[in-house]
């Protein structure tokens, strides 16, 4: 299979006309902190990094994908660029590019990263012919890094300042490197920063030439408030146009990037139709995989009226479902396997639960939730009112309200958190 590299529009300026991309969002969480960096959901008046409208699991992206392709055939690239990075969620990253080659085999694939956590799986990457990768990269010298980035994550470890930043350099540069031996095209990023490393970009633009990249894009910061950098102005136009006109000596330039959302579709720098929009929300309320009929809720409670009850201390788990008129309803209480046993306890219970869609309870250890997960049920640790949830959830909601403090990741309202959720 010969794959059409051209119709790529964000690496060839003559198909960005023609030829759509499809973002997938199925990576809400991050590695790091970045000081420009504020995620939001569903604040469609933002059109930049980091924004989505909804979180998709990668069966849920399928399904959206088969919509999509319906109401807009020229699309020729199924791109994963977060709004948290790809690699941070290497299990929904892969399993979709996977997902997608396996049904559309002609269909360009690329992911958008930090490339903290990219190197491990390049050599999968390369066999599912994905050909493009872009890596941002907005420093190689860590003094200037370490004024980028508030932290790094890796490994479970946290990682600041100087360390955080020679760190993330290190396996960015890497990862670069292992790309170009593969064969895989890569672009690099580079946020041009006004009085941070608005200097320093023409730096990095030798390095990554020397290291084989092939395309530039120096991005103008996007001021966003509720960050560090929020007082930082964005770059003058003649500055931008100064600094690739600087770094075109090292590497062809990418001058029509839209700063595009993790659920862009369609042509670059045309807004989401509210069309797609709605079959992203569609997509966003079934269950984790749409052809299985799930048409139940389990949760954990105490007395039936608030999700107060930690998983572990559940004896019976309540199930609801939804009437013909879309009001929620009990149906049924189910005892929970007995306590001990370890995987093979919730094993037990994802059978119990096999017709749920997700499961709510007030807290929930790691395990648990890969189980459950790997069975099909999410686990959702909130607090409230059980009905308002269950509605919420069978309607597409947001949550967000019901999420228990420890539970929000750094995709939040906020990006600023210490990163501790975050791996």
């Amino acid at each position: 299979m010969t794959l059409k590299i051209a119709n790529h529009p964000c690496f060839n300026d003559a198909s960005r006309h023609k030829f759509g991309r499809i973002h997938l969002p199925i990576a809400p969480k991050c590695n790091i902190q970045c000081n420009y960096c504020n995620r939001k959901f569903d604040c469609m008046n933002e059109n930049r990094p980091g924004v989505t409208s909804k979180i998709l699991s990668p069966l849920q992206a399928m399904h959206y994908l088969d919509q999509a392709m319906v109401l807009s055939p020229n699309i020729a690239v199924v791109g994963i660029a977060g709004p948290g990075d790809p690699f941070a969620n290497p299990d929904e990253t892969m399993e979709t590019l996977r997902l997608v080659r396996a049904k559309y085999p002609e269909m360009l694939l690329c992911v958008a990263t930090n490339g903290l956590d990219l190197l491990p799986y390049i050599d999968e990457l390369a066999k599912l012919q994905v050909s493009h990768v872009t890596i941002t990269i907005n420093a190689i010298d860590p003094v200037i890094g370490s004024e980028i980035y508030a932290w790094v994550r890796y490994n479970k470890k946290m990682y600041r300042d100087l360390d955080a930043a020679k760190l993330l350099i290190d396996r960015q540069l890497e990862a670069l490197k292992k790309l170009k031996e593969v064969g895989v095209t890569a672009k690099v990023n580079s946020i041009i920063i006004p009085g941070i490393n608005d200097t320093h970009v023409i730096e990095v633009a030798r390095k990554v030439a020397e290291l084989g990249a092939d395309i530039l894009n120096c991005m103008p910061y996007y001021s966003t408030t509720e960050t560090v950098f929020e007082n930082i102005a964005e770059p003058a136009l003649e500055l931008v146009s100064e600094i690739q006109n600087a770094t075109s000596q090292y590497l062809p330039q990418m001058k029509h990037c839209a700063r595009c959302r993790a659920d862009a579709v369609g042509i670059i720098g045309e807004i989401n139709s509210e069309e797609m929009m709605q079959k992203l929300a569609e997509a966003a309320a079934l269950p984790k995989n749409p052809v299985e009929f799930r048409p139940y809720i389990a949760v954990s409670s105490m007395e039936g009226v608030l999700i107060n009850q930690h998983l572990g201390e559940a004896e019976r788990f309540l199930i609801y479902g939804m009437d013909d008129t879309g009001e929620c309803m009990l149906i049924d209480s189910r005892t929970a396997p007995p306590a001990g046993g370890g995987k093979e306890r919730w094993e037990a219970l994802a059978d119990t639960l096999n017709d749920c869609r997700a499961l709510l309870v007030n807290g929930a250890g790691d395990s648990p939730k890969k189980v459950m997960m790997a069975k099909g049920i999410e686990v959702l640790v909130l607090e409230g009112v059980i009905e308002e949830a269950v509605y919420g959830i069978f309607n597409g909601q947001d949550l967000k309200h019901l999420m228990k403090s420890s539970q929000i990741h750094a995709c939040g309202s906020s990006c600023s958190g210490t990163g501790g959720g975050c791996g």
